[in-house]
């Protein structure tokens, strides 16, 4: 009898250790594999909507950093947010706003993600930075602007961002289910 209680209690601690293990995995993933991160505006409309979930992952930012085209969160130089922004140019490019377009090196990018929608400065802006252009990203640094153009503060509001600042490489939307796709 008693050796058929130890049998009972072992398997006890087995699925408690399972489910501690399972917590403890999951623990480390989120915090150096994957984060996941709530759109806080429609500054990226169309691709991702305001108020969308998505999954970011940190690895590969530690042996490549951000390349022009990718999608990714960084912190606010403004306040406290984490926001998403796609990367325009790397450092040592030059980006150029000229007649609503914009130019990487001289050459005017192809941006289907725009809808159309021009490329204007926003040094103009209360409080924005005053950026000429051309401009050269710093070393060390990327470019980022919303694919909504009308209707985000990006780096022609704050200028270049950090890339120690930037957070994660978005992969995909897990939320509305309706939304989910990769990026």
């Amino acid at each position: 009898m008693a050796e058929r209680d130890r049998r009972g209690t072992g398997g006890v601690w087995w699925l408690v250790g399972c489910v501690g293990l399972a917590l403890a995995a999951a623990l480390l993933l989120r915090t150096f594999v994957f984060g996941t991160y709530l759109v806080p505006s429609g500054s990226m409309l169309e691709t991702i909507q305001e108020g969308d979930l998505l999954v970011g992952e940190r690895v590969t930012l530690h042996f490549e950093g951000p390349q022009p085209g990718d999608i990714v969160t960084f912190d606010s130089p403004l306040d406290d947010q984490t926001l998403i922004k796609r990367v325009i140019a790397v450092a040592g490019q030059s980006v150029d706003l000229r007649d609503g377009f914009v130019y990487v090196d001289g050459v005017a990018l192809d941006e289907p993600y725009t809808l159309g929608k021009l490329s204007y400065s926003l040094s103009d802006l209360a409080g924005a930075a005053q950026i000429t252009y051309p401009y050269t990203v710093p070393a060390s640094c990327v470019w980022v602007m919303g694919d909504n153009r009308t209707n985000s503060k990006d780096s022609r509001y704050f200028g270049a961002v950090s890339v120690d600042d930037v957070t994660s490489r978005a992969l995909f939307i897990y939320w509305p289910l309706a939304d989910v796709a990769g990026l």
